[in-house]
């Protein structure tokens, strides 16, 4: 149903929390990231592609993810000591979806980037045909998960992309387990519904048949 979905650079994952430029770096804040860096740097270690695909997949522009993920770090080494063993994971998570509703409403414009579907598809090198197929698809999905209650898109992110299990989500977002399978249930429901009414409308592109 999903289209692949990009992966992080290695150099953006090692430039969290190095102080060297950019809005994350030189800044006091960058200094406190560092202040426990055997701990942060396990984190960035197990959590920084997840971290990454989450944020990208929660709706921010491909050209705002990395700095939206160096912020989500920033956070989390400013509070490393308030974070408990074994919760880094949901934390991150959490963050990430507040940086990324945060990012979202800075973006007045909305709209995939042609190198998205390029990078997605370079391993395999499709025709062109099949290369504007995967840029609609994901054109698509991107539009019809934007406009979805941000509760129900987080679970569905979960389930169908990162492949969680319903429990996993529920520990994650540490809510229920018979609330995480209704948020599924309804996510889902409300996904069909919306694709059923895309695919229902008329073209939009005036005079193309």
């Amino acid at each position: 149903m999903v289209a692949a979905t990009l992966e992080p650079h290695d150099a953006a994952r090692s430039s969290v929390c190095v102080g060297s430029g950019g809005e994350t770096g030189g800044d006091a804040s960058a200094d406190r990231a560092c202040a426990d860096p055997q701990r942060l740097r396990a984190m960035i270690d197990a959590h920084y592609d997840f971290i990454w695909r989450s944020v990208r997949r929660l709706g921010v522009r491909a050209d705002m993810v990395e700095d939206a993920v160096q912020q989500v770090f920033l956070v989390a080494a400013r509070k490393v000591g308030d974070i408990a063993d074994g919760s880094e994971k949901s934390f991150l998570f959490g963050t990430a979806v507040r940086v990324a509703s945060d990012a979202r409403k800075r973006a007045h414009v909305r709209r995939e980037i042609a190198t998205d579907a390029l990078e997605e598809a370079a391993d395999d090198v499709p025709s062109a045909e099949d290369l504007l197929d995967q840029r609609r698809a994901r054109a698509l999905l991107d539009r019809v998960l934007a406009e979805m209650d941000l509760d129900l898109r987080t679970v569905l992110v979960l389930y169908e992309l990162e492949e969680m299990s319903t429990p996993e989500i529920a520990a994650l977002l540490g809510i229920p387990l018979g609330t995480a399978a209704s948020r599924l249930r309804r996510a889902r429901e409300d996904l069909e519904g919306r694709m059923r009414r895309l695919a229902a409308q008329p073209s939009q592109r005036g005079g193309a048949t």
